[in-house]
């Protein structure tokens, strides 16, 4: 029997690959240091599970929630774009909670479009960003995800060349999986873009507190006008590593906020009520956690650009999010990353995402996420050292992806 409609329109699921070959490692008792999925090691703050166990033991919690959010968390999510961004939104009209920015990005994809509809999408970049439009019956035109002049060169192009028109851009800073950012200018830019013709911006801004150097990135709503054309994506799963408790939003423009409010009354009941009710008290907290998470962060990353680079790996240093996008080693670049990220788990015990996961255009590269404490990414260090000291060796009877093709 053939597949249903729209699994035929999503290709096998590159990391699947790597993580056969984890599940491999792991059975056979080997200790994999795995930087691969974006899942953050690091504990909710206690003040935050701390609420949640005190909502826990109340009345009626059990019951179904609000699909968009319960009016305190909306307010509580109003005041941290406030305080942060000093853009002022109205908790009612122009906020929705969601079961984190991943199934928001899913959910407005089936609120707005149209079987044949066009989305520029990054490329690379987080898979969602394009399959929840394709799932949608949408049609993806992919644009670089670097935010340079060439950025506007390719929406030009796309423009002109897209039938129909293209209905919406998703642009992603601090950039999973690349780092990259955006600043101010560049968002300027983008909603002029946009304003002149007629397009929507769908902005994911889950990095938002992930940042160092003391460079905090802005969110496009503070371009003034933004909102017309603007909605933005945050979660609580990075910066309050909340990731399993599924919680984030999306706000902005009221006709895109209130499309995926009917959506999500139809597909969902919200949140957990006391999940809700912890996410509003982690933000409007103390923001000492958030700190003492960058912090952590950050030293990470500085230990794996230097233990790498030491190893004989050069990684750019990232200047936000939880990710280094590094290019594959030169002995191994004709693999490939999927076949280069194989090997990495089966002679150097460590686990990285292959680029091409995030794009046609992630193709070689490596995702490195920084989930792993300060000891064990200098372990992956010397254990990728040995490795690339053996790199002849750990080539043969591997087949370069140019004979694959």
């Amino acid at each position: 029997m053939e597949d249903f409609y729209r699994i035929r329109r999503l290709p096998p699921y590159v990391f699947e690959t790597v993580n056969k070959a984890k599940a491999v490692a792991r059975n056979a008792g080997v200790d994999i240091i795995d930087l691969g999925m974006g899942n953050p090691d690091l504990p909710a703050p206690p003040h935050v599970v701390e609420k949640l166990k005190e909502t826990l033991t109340k009345p009626r919690v059990d019951r179904y929630s609000a699909s968009k959010g319960i009016v305190g968390l909306r307010r509580a999510q109003a005041a941290y774009y406030d305080r942060r961004f000093g853009v002022k939104l109205n908790p009612d009209t122009q906020i929705v909670a969601t079961l984190g920015s991943k199934e928001g990005f899913a959910n407005v994809a089936q609120a707005i479009t149209a079987p044949g509809d066009v989305v520029l999408v990054p490329d690379p970049s987080y898979p969602i960003h394009a399959f929840g439009f394709l799932m949608a019956g949408g049609v993806i035109r992919s644009v670089p995800s670097e935010p340079t002049p060439d950025f506007f060169v390719t929406l030009e192009r796309a423009i002109t060349h897209s039938i129909p028109k293209p209905i919406a851009v998703v642009v992603c800073y601090p950039s999973n999986p690349t780092a990259f950012t955006a600043d101010l200018d560049f968002y300027k830019d983008l909603v002029a873009f946009a304003k002149k013709h007629g397009i929507y911006i769908l902005s994911d801004l889950a990095y938002a507190e992930v940042y160092f150097d003391n460079n905090p990135p802005p969110s496009v709503l503070q371009v003034p006008g933004a909102i017309d054309v603007t909605v933005e994506f945050t979660s609580m799963s990075k910066t309050y590593s909340m990731a399993g408790w599924r919680m984030g939003f999306a706000v902005g423009n009221e006709r895109i906020i209130s499309a995926l409010t009917r959506v999500k009354s139809y597909l969902d009941y919200g949140a957990f009520t006391p999940v809700q009710v912890a996410a509003a008290a982690a933000l409007n907290g103390p923001e000492d956690c958030i700190r003492e998470m960058r912090e952590i962060y950050t030293k990470r990353r500085d230990v794996l650009i230097d233990s790498f680079s030491r190893a004989g790996w050069e990684v750019p240093s990232p200047s936000a999010s939880m990710f280094a996008w590094s290019p594959i080693p030169e002995p191994f670049r004709e693999l490939g990353s999927v076949e280069f990220a194989k090997l990495l788990v089966e002679k150097a015990e460590v686990a990285v995402s292959p680029g091409t996961g995030f794009g046609e255009r992630g193709e070689g590269f490596v995702r490195i996420a920084l989930v792993e404490n300060e000891q064990r990414i200098r372990q992956a260090a010397r254990n990728i050292r040995r490795f690339l000291e053996t790199a002849p060796e750990k080539l043969h009877n591997v087949v370069p992806l140019a004979s694959r093709r």
